[in-house]
């Protein structure tokens, strides 16, 4: 499994941003496909995810009704993020683990590189 997150950039307080999460290699319907932000001096924290199979998705109470989680052909998974806030700016990353949503950190498996989300205020 390779992930691969593009899409970061800088965007003004209540702008809007989508992230891409590119995928490849084998994959299962348990699955889960987590997006994960780190911001300077913070932990590696959820943001959202969505099981690979089922469509069932999470998010964190920080983003709930602004930030959206789905996913595309051709094993992409969108991280669409709006009415941005300073807050979320971060290092966003995507991430797998084979056991499906509701999972810690420790258990996803495979990681992508990370991509820069700035917001201004």
């Amino acid at each position: 499994v390779q992930l691969q997150a593009y899409g970061g950039g800088l965007v003004q307080a209540g702008g809007s941003l989508r992230l891409s999460c590119a995928a490849s290699g084998r994959f299962f319907d348990h699955y889960a496909l987590g997006w994960f932000r780190q911001a300077p001096g913070n932990e590696r924290e959820f943001v959202a995810g969505i099981s690979w199979g089922g469509g069932s998705t999470a998010y964190a109470d920080s983003v709930k009704g602004r930030f959206t989680v789905s996913r595309g052909a051709a094993k992409i998974t969108y991280l669409q993020m709006n009415s941005l806030e300073p807050e979320d700016t971060a290092v966003y990353y995507c991430a797998v683990n084979k056991y499906g949503l509701g999972h810690p950190l420790r258990r996803y498996d495979y990681w992508s590189q990370g991509t820069q989300v700035t917001v201004s205020s």
